[in-house]
């Protein structure tokens, strides 16, 4: 996003993470934001911050270890999603706690395509033992690396348009989410 915080981006007028908020709102008894340092341009989500547990960037495995350690004295679930996805499904919470539930599973993920999307996932707090060692001892980012060491669920999400797990990183995307939500908008250039 030629270096723009993606979060922050304009979609029908609203920042990017205020579309992710309201689809997510109805479906988590919380919402926290996880952050590489706590900044006061966040304020404005109202979102409790969460900074990762050492500085640097210790990439996406780094924020859901501090996440998954911050909620771990009140909730057993964290439903991970990413700042830039306005289309999420409205029952992407149930679909993941179910599908963990019925395979007895701490960990679970959308595959989109038939693809891994594991940033649209669901992590129990029993993870965290091996998240520990993994992110602070063995310097893994990934999640998908992680994730290959579970036995996560996986949810096979139906098809359906616009993908609901379309993540906008490039202004063309952005421009591809304007024209999904209005069709009769006219393109940017």
């Amino acid at each position: 996003m030629a270096g723009n915080n993606k979060a922050l981006q304009k979609l029908a007028g609203r920042p990017l993470l205020k579309h992710v908020i309201e689809r997510l709102r109805p479906q988590c008894s919380q919402l926290v934001l996880s952050v590489e340092q706590v900044s006061d341009e966040w304020n404005e989500f109202g979102l409790k911050q969460v900074a990762d547990i050492e500085s640097g960037s210790n990439g996406p495995l780094g924020g859901l270890l501090a996440v998954l350690e911050y909620i771990s004295k009140k909730s057993e679930l964290l439903l991970l999603v990413p700042c830039d996805a306005p289309f999420l499904p409205p029952d992407l919470a149930a679909q993941l706690t179910r599908a963990a539930a019925t395979e007895c599973a701490t960990t679970a993920l959308v595959s989109w395509q038939g693809e891994w999307q594991p940033t649209f996932s669901l992590w129990h707090t029993d993870v965290l033992p091996e998240l520990r060692e993994a992110v602070l001892h063995q310097g893994q980012k990934g999640l998908k690396e992680f994730l290959r060491t579970q036995s996560p669920s996986i949810v096979a999400w139906r098809e359906q348009q616009p993908s609901p797990f379309f993540n906008i990183n490039h202004p063309e995307d952005l421009a591809a989410a304007a024209a999904l939500l209005d069709p009769h908008s006219e393109p940017i250039s």
